[in-house]
């Protein structure tokens, strides 16, 4: 682990001193450095109100999916209950054990007080439910066996999948990259263009690696022949590649072993991406794999392969301590290999899990930051880096935050040379406003997979869509005012005491 290396690597000892650093302090260091006059902040503030009256317009002609996942957050007793059901309704792998656990899971839903909502399909669905809980104990319970039981059952779970395959179309763009090549010809308005993601969280053997590689050299194949040429690269379809699809032992104690081939493979890959002229980006993944990553990427960038082409990179997760030192370290890279970089800015999909990891190891401190107001602080100054290093970065901001789009606005001024992304589901009528009304390049990041590799990526939507503190969550809450989703993160960090 990271955090054992009594010595590490010159180039990451900024990295290892960040790992577990004090999250005040830290906190308090990157507020200073965006911290601004009270009349730069107003006009944040102001364009932030602006962006969000918008989308609070918008928020009243809310999709299905959007109106039951603000009617069922993760606050909520029966929110948890249907998250938990489509979790593992998914994975369960046969007809009665899943008839069981839809009938312990309805049961235990207390569904009626959702009726409030003002959404028809969601009261609809709500009903639904309320009938289905009636149902089960006139049947029987949870042991009922008998034929009409069955019958009935066999109906309930049959709708509960066609939900969850709603809920996988709202966030997945399509079964096959070239079913989402084609539906996404069909859904911007403004002329976003898209970075595919093969879905598939990791390879357990090294048949399942060879797999996802294929998948992933038969998207580029496919988007090199389907895609429209862009003598602009950053117009031009991108794909983003998980280092644990491409190797089982992706892991700090296996470096040795891992790295010298996920080097070789994401070599290839990005071979072929800039044959085609097609943007190529490394997800970021769990925080105790940072460094090994780190190292492949510096191996791509040395080969002499990728010369002249602009569209490798990475992304970088603001909710880790670390970020703004990770900006750092690609930016002394890029320069020393003569390699400008896509860097892919984000908040971070992993945060229960690193908190749980932290917790199992007894470390002093976590590695990512423990309230979402220093995530915003982290991500604005680090958004300030990639602006700053214009030369050898293109920044590419991944938000659906009203107030940290406004912030990016003021720190660009009349630049353009950038982009915004969202994840398809989500945010767009933000990104509308910013590329109609301000001239920004937009990307949605599309998801591709079949049903069943869909769950730890539909989980991670569901969670960030459910959390209370979310933009988009508080968005949809019609008691929410645009003062508070509009806070100065720094603000609301001083609150805190």
């Amino acid at each position: 682990m990271p955090f054992t290396t009594p010595e590490p690597a010159a180039e990451f000892r900024d990295l290892t001193e960040a790992y577990l650093q004090d999250e005040t302090a830290c906190v308090s260091k990157l507020a200073d450095t965006v911290r601004r006059s009270p009349g730069a902040q107003a006009a944040i503030q102001k364009q932030a109100a602006t962006l969000t009256d918008g989308l609070l317009e918008d928020a009243k002609h809310l999709s299905a999916v959007d109106a039951f996942l603000n009617a069922y957050t993760l606050s909520s007793e029966e929110g948890v209950l249907l998250m938990r059901l489509a979790e593992s309704l998914v994975r369960t792998p046969d007809a009665a054990t899943a008839r069981l656990l839809l009938r312990d899971k309805i049961a235990a839903g207390n569904w009626l007080p959702h009726l409030s909502a003002k959404h028809g399909l969601v009261k609809l669905g709500t009903l639904g439910l309320a009938a289905a809980k009636s149902w089960i104990r006139l049947s029987g319970g949870a042991e009922a066996s008998n034929i009409i039981a069955q019958l009935g059952d066999r109906v309930m779970l049959s709708a509960v999948r066609q939900a969850i395959a709603l809920l996988g179309r709202h966030f997945v763009l399509g079964t096959s990259i070239a079913a989402a090549t084609r539906r996404a010809t069909s859904l911007s308005d403004y002329g976003a263009t898209y970075s595919y993601d093969m879905l598939g969280e990791a390879a357990m053997t090294d048949t399942d690696a060879g797999r996802y590689f294929a998948a992933y050299q038969r998207a580029l194949d496919h988007l090199a022949a389907t895609s429209p040429a862009h003598e602009d690269l950053h117009r031009s379809p991108a794909l983003s590649v998980k280092l644990s699809a491409l190797h089982p032992r992706y892991e700090y104690a296996q470096r040795d072993r891992c790295v010298p081939v996920l080097t070789e493979r994401l070599l290839t890959l990005s071979a072929s991406a800039k044959a085609a002229n097609i943007g190529l980006t490394v997800d970021a993944e769990e925080a105790d794999r940072l460094e090994v990553s780190l190292e492949v990427i510096k191996g791509v960038l040395a080969s002499d392969e990728l010369r002249g082409w602009d569209g490798f990179g990475l992304a970088i997760q603001a909710y880790q301590k670390r970020a703004p030192a990770v900006i750092d370290w690609v930016l002394n890279t890029a320069e020393r290999h003569q390699q400008k970089m896509t860097v892919r800015l984000v908040k971070g999909a992993y945060w229960d899990s690193e908190i749980k990891r932290a917790q199992e190891l007894g470390l002093a401190d976590y590695p990512v930051f423990t309230r979402k107001a220093h995530t915003d602080i982290s991500y604005l100054a680090c958004a300030q880096k990639l602006l700053e290093a214009k030369e050898w970065i293109y920044p590419q901001f991944a938000t659906h935050n009203a107030h940290t789009a406004a912030a990016i606005l003021r720190m660009a001024g009349q630049r353009r040379d950038l982009e915004f992304q969202r994840l398809h589901g989500m945010s767009d009528g933000l990104h509308r406003r910013l590329a109609i009304k301000h001239g920004f390049a937009t990307r949605t990041y599309a998801p591709v997979g079949r049903h069943k590799e869909l769950l730890p990526y539909l989980v991670r939507r569901l969670l960030e869509n459910g959390a209370n503190s979310s933009f988009v969550n508080e968005l949809l809450d019609a008691d929410g005012s645009v003062e508070t989703l509009i806070e100065d993160p720094i603000a609301a960090s001083e609150s805190h005491g």
